[in-house]
């Protein structure tokens, strides 16, 4: 287990103007040595230094546009960062500014218990073809599982062509049990995205580590044409179809647009549901006067608020929630990290072992030959509610 150093307390009093000051120097000292990262997510006085900006697999690729890169500073969280390692070149250097920017989404599926579920399922179903699938949003050896089984990755927005593929693979029913996916971590994201492909609620059942059977019955599970891991992210899944009623009340002829990530009903009681990159482009190309409330983080849904004053843009959340990790790098310790760079002290590299690495990396690359197939068209059908979910 990786723990962050407390940087030099000079650099927390640091005026805002100095610390500007000395991140532009470094980073100007490093020159084309340094790439910097920034997630869509990360405050604004982080991201104005960022190269590129993007989700986390767009920067773990946008990243390999520098090869002549030695570090790629990742203001993101963890996972992310591992990401960018797999995909490095030999001899980059990947770091995150703070050790304690992590995710707790990814950190809901750990890999003894993920194991264990699908040993069981196996056990369970031992003539079923079943597809293990892993958001982005987790750890290396998740991607690596997926990896070695046959499986592969989706980000938020590949989701309709990957998880199509899947479901395509996983549709027959051997000896009284169902073909499978079986999808980490995001429950929301595997329920929006399977229902929205055509399958019925009946047909998922969820998996809590937990429990016993992950909390459901020998039969239900061989029965199941889904299988959802019990993991959420603490920003979506604040957002209710409580919000969206009181937002409507607010501003008529609102449009709402929320994150896939987001439960069920209230993607149901949006009119549009998509990943970062959708939510951006959807605003982007909005006419002038249009009204959105924005469900998801709200860094993002600030930052397109003051690039479209054009548009009234506020936030799903009435709470305006953040994401807590993301916050956790700072001015302070993007300049603390880059003048360590240049007295040629790199801290805080995040490095995935070779095995580990190959068969995750085997779980991405497949993940992006997918993207790139045309998406299949959704059936037409009436939203239902998922009781708890």
């Amino acid at each position: 287990m990786l723990y962050q150093q407390p940087i030099p307390e000079a650099y927390l009093r640091l005026p805002a103007a100095e610390l500007h000051e000395r991140i532009a120097a470094a980073k100007a000292e490093l020159g084309a040595r340094l790439t910097i990262l920034g997630h869509h997510y990360q405050r604004d006085d982080v991201i104005r230094y960022a190269d590129f900006t993007g989700d986390s697999l767009k920067l773990a690729q946008l990243s390999m546009s520098r090869p002549e890169a030695d570090f790629i500073v990742f203001c993101g969280v963890h996972f992310m960062a591992e990401g960018a390692d797999i995909l490095a070149r030999p001899g980059q250097q990947v770091l995150l500014p703070d050790l304690g920017a992590g995710c707790s989404m990814a950190d809901m599926a750990g890999i003894e218990d993920v194991e264990e579920c699908w040993a069981v399922l196996r056990e369970l179903c031992p003539e079923s073809t079943m597809v293990p699938m892993t958001y982005v949003n987790s750890a290396a050896a998740l991607k690596a599982l997926v990896g070695r089984n046959d499986g592969c990755c989706c980000t938020s927005g590949n989701a309709d062509n990957v998880i199509g593929w899947a479901l395509d693979r996983a549709a027959g029913d051997r000896a009284g049990c169902r073909d499978k996916l079986v999808f980490f971590p995001d429950q929301h994201l595997g329920r929006n995205t399977c229902y929205k492909l055509g399958v019925p609620l009946d047909q998922m059942v969820v998996w809590d580590p937990a429990q016993e059977l992950g909390g459901n019955t020998e039969e239900a599970l061989r029965r199941a044409r889904v299988v959802l891991w019990k993991g959420h992210c603490s920003v979506h899944t604040r957002m209710t179809p409580e919000h969206v009623r009181q937002v409507r009340e607010e501003y008529p002829g609102v449009k709402v647009i929320v994150h896939p990530e987001c439960p069920f009903a209230t993607v149901q009681a949006a009119d549009l549901a998509g990943s970062t990159e959708f939510i951006i482009k959807h605003i982007k190309e909005a006419a002038p006067g249009t009204i959105w409330a924005v469900g998801t983080e709200i860094h993002l849904v600030q930052r397109l608020a003051r690039q479209h004053p054009e548009q009234t843009i506020v936030s799903l959340d009435d709470c305006r929630c953040q994401c807590a990790t993301m916050f956790r790098i700072s001015p302070q310790h993007l300049a603390w990290m880059l003048e360590e760079l240049v007295a040629g002290r790199p801290h805080n590299r995040i490095t995935v072992d070779p095995e580990t690495a190959r068969w995750a990396r085997l779980a991405l690359d497949r993940m992006l030959e997918l993207s790139a197939a045309p998406a299949k068209p959704a059936p037409v059908r009436e939203a239902m509610l998922v009781p708890g979910a």
